[in-house]
């Protein structure tokens, strides 16, 4: 078990990585410890969402108002069809994508989207459907938040598989009424644990009580938009948005209330002054691992385990919207004592970060015409 104590006192050093300001479709650029290549591989997405990768190396990859494309090693991109009919409103549309983890035998893809419920009001939904050539068959809805409410913000939105086979999903608190995120009987502001199937399993925390949501895994979140699992141990982490700075790296542990909006290390919008019930702890409350104040708008997540990058093993490395940047964070004995910055400003706005069964990294940019791009070591 960790020691959350330790994290409130681990000394945090920051390193900018010294990178040329202007990037060509192939540049190698120094980092702390690694340098490394950044290659261009696709462009003219629009607001591309999430990565995932297909067992021939092709990549699967989201634009927001709706699209899903098969890309692949020379940036020639397909269209696949079928998808979602998505509410593409501001931040809602098409967001995750994740294949099953025998994708090989059975095909299936699942998705994030923000869904319309014909009258206006969205909630954020995950459905499943099998990738045949370039078309989805037989999609259904696997999970519907309960509870439709305003359009446009905090969908949260990633999804990642546990070892035993159970599927992680963030979804926010839906930006108009952040005391949601304590109400165990809403979804909204949670993340929850569901079967393959949508289903419950049978050992999640609040199973067996009338008054809660049994999906729900953790509560008190405001907008998770990175999750990862560690592959073997299990052990889960995600980022998420504060409001005005406070944005949060997370340990999460099942059931835990990780405080939104009662407590936060962040600032309202409006008027500055202290979020929540000014405090930034409580003891019933989980504090994050790092708060990043000022915001570094958090973005995609992913965990280096093998050696393909040999001086970052082990460290994780979180995307930044606003921030325009990969916050490279190094763990010592399970506690953060460094972090770098990568290619900060060099693409724009980073969305998601992941890594390929090649062990390079994998990163697509949130604008109109936002890319897709593949950072390797330089040898």
């Amino acid at each position: 078990m960790i020691d959350f104590k330790l994290f409130r006192f681990a000394p945090i050093l920051i390193a900018v990585s010294m990178a040329a300001p202007v990037l060509s479709d192939s540049q190698t650029l120094r980092t702390e410890y690694q340098a490394i290549v950044l290659e261009k591989i696709a462009g003219d997405l629009e607001h591309p969402w999430a990565i995932d990768f297909l067992p021939d190396g092709r990549m699967l990859v989201t634009e927001r108002p709706g699209r899903l494309n098969i890309i692949d090693e020379q940036g020639n991109v397909e269209r696949v069809e079928g998808t979602p009919e998505v509410a593409a409103q501001r931040q809602g549309g098409l967001m995750e994508v994740l294949l099953h983890p025998r994708f090989e035998d059975n095909g299936s893809v699942y998705m994030t989207y923000s869904k319309d419920d014909g009258s206006g009001q969205t909630a954020t939904a995950l459905a499943r459907g099998r990738l045949e050539n370039s078309a989805i068959v037989d999609l259904e809805d696997l999970y519907v938040q309960e509870r439709f409410s305003d359009p446009g913000r905090h969908y949260g939105s990633k999804l990642a598989w546990m070892p035993d086979g159970t599927l992680l999903m963030s979804i926010g608190d839906r930006g108009s009424e952040p005391p949601r995120a304590q109400a165990l009987d809403d979804s909204a502001g949670t993340l929850i644990r569901l079967t393959e199937d949508g289903g419950i399993p049978d050992n999640n925390p609040f199973v067996g009580r009338d008054d809660v949501l049994p999906e729900i895994y953790t509560y008190g979140n405001r907008n998770i938009q990175g999750l990862v699992v560690h592959p073997e141990t299990g052990a889960v982490w995600t980022t998420e948005h504060g409001p005005r700075g406070g944005d949060e790296l997370n340990f999460m542990q099942p059931g835990g209330n990780y405080g939104w909006p009662v407590v936060s290390k962040g600032r309202d919008y409006r008027t500055g002054e202290q979020f929540g019930d000014s405090v930034r702890s409580r003891p019933d409350m989980i504090d994050p691992v790092i708060d990043w104040t000022p915001s570094i708008a958090a973005s995609g997540l992913a965990l280096l385990v093998d050696d393909h990058f040999p001086a970052w093993q082990g460290n994780l490395l979180a995307g930044g919207l606003r921030s325009e940047q990969i916050r490279r964070v190094v763990f010592e004995d399970g506690v953060p004592v460094h972090e770098e910055e990568l290619i900060r400003g060099e693409i724009g706005r980073i969305r998601d970060v992941r890594v390929g069964p090649d062990g390079n990294i994998y990163v697509v940019t949130d604008h109109s015409d936002g890319g897709l791009y593949r950072i390797s070591p330089a040898n």
